[in-house]
């Protein structure tokens, strides 16, 4: 799996119930940009409001059940039981991550969005997202994007570009464009954290409104 990353490749299973996955290499890719990532006045009004709690690791396999279950207009997912056993593993060899965001209720505090991906290097391959409460997937992006310029990642991979992601400055590079920026970012040296002092990350959001 590592080395598939590194090659730019990504795994995908054709439907929930397929039984047989396969490795993607499109000829353009969406990049999210850490400089330059659109930040609108409404949405960091909410990542700011307090109605989210944002975790990091805190749930990968409840995000990843989540990003796989059937939502409103979409019936099927190209999350199967392979893909959930490949990524939780990597998740506990320390390569994939998940932002959890979380909402109050009665009981205790209810997952109500989030994504998760692989990390190598320098380098970040978003693979998916889920939403049950308006806006809880783009506070989770928004926490995303900040994290890895705190940390000093350099290229988040968003696969294929879509009109969601395009509000957030999402863009497609050639092929080979991609894979230059990621056999450089793959070799760098930089440590995800879970824990980021609630300071210094509400002046990482607040940063990104002037990035």
């Amino acid at each position: 799996m590592l080395r598939a990353y590194r090659a730019g490749l990504f795994p995908m299973a054709e439907s929930r119930r397929g039984d047989r996955l396969y490795w993607l290499d499109p000829e353009l890719r969406g990049i999210l940009p850490l400089e330059g990532f659109h930040l609108s006045r409404r949405l960091w009004r909410t990542v700011q409001s307090g109605s989210f709690t944002v975790t990091s690791n805190r749930d990968f396999s409840g995000i990843i059940a989540a990003c796989a279950a059937p939502a409103e207009g979409r019936s099927d997912t190209w999350i199967n039981p392979e893909i959930e056993r490949l990524f939780g593993t990597l998740h506990r060899m320390g390569h994939a991550h998940s932002i959890e965001v979380w909402q109050p209720a009665e009981g205790g505090p209810q997952l109500v969005g989030g994504l998760y991906g692989v990390a190598l290097g320098g380098a970040f391959f978003g693979e998916s997202m889920f939403s049950r409460a308006r806006d809880s997937s783009k506070v989770a992006l928004v926490h995303l994007v900040a994290r890895m310029r705190l940390f000093g990642f350099t290229l988040l991979d968003a696969q294929f570009q879509t009109s969601h992601l395009a509000q957030f400055g999402c863009h497609e590079v050639p092929r080979q464009t991609y894979k230059s920026q990621l056999s450089a970012a793959v070799e760098e040296q930089v440590r995800w954290q879970d824990e980021v002092d609630p300071d210094v990350m509400a002046e990482a959001i607040k940063a990104l409104r002037s990035a």
